[in-house]
């Protein structure tokens, strides 16, 4: 029987961090980008609906493959179930990742 695995992965986007669940998470052939697919969320048709995980599911829904620098990766978990995906607020982020910081941030217009 093969074992079916989950990861739960934490990195830093546009200064905020994203805890996402996916199936599959490896090293691309982009030197310097770690890729994520298959991104697991809750069911829709859930009663209690959380609006960070349904801005995650949002921002992800028709993405097939995610490129995410290497950089930017806090942490990799294997888990054996979903949690609740989520996104921390700025304000927290530096309280979560101690002396990681960003090699590039983009400016806003």
């Amino acid at each position: 029987m093969s074992e079916k695995h989950i990861y739960k992965v934490i990195f830093i986007n546009r200064e905020e961090v994203y805890e996402v669940y996916a199936k599959s998470v490896y090293q691309g052939d982009m030197y310097g980008f770690v890729i994520i697919e298959d991104f697991v969320f809750g069911e829709k048709s859930a009663i209690v609906v959380d609006p960070s995980e349904e801005k995650l599911r949002t921002e992800f829904e028709s993405v097939k493959r995610s490129f995410i620098p290497m950089h930017e990766i806090i942490r990799i978990d294997q888990v054996e179930r979903r949690g609740s995906a989520k996104i921390i607020a700025s304000k927290q982020t530096s309280k979560l990742t101690g002396n990681v910081s960003s090699l590039y941030v983009p400016k806003k217009n």
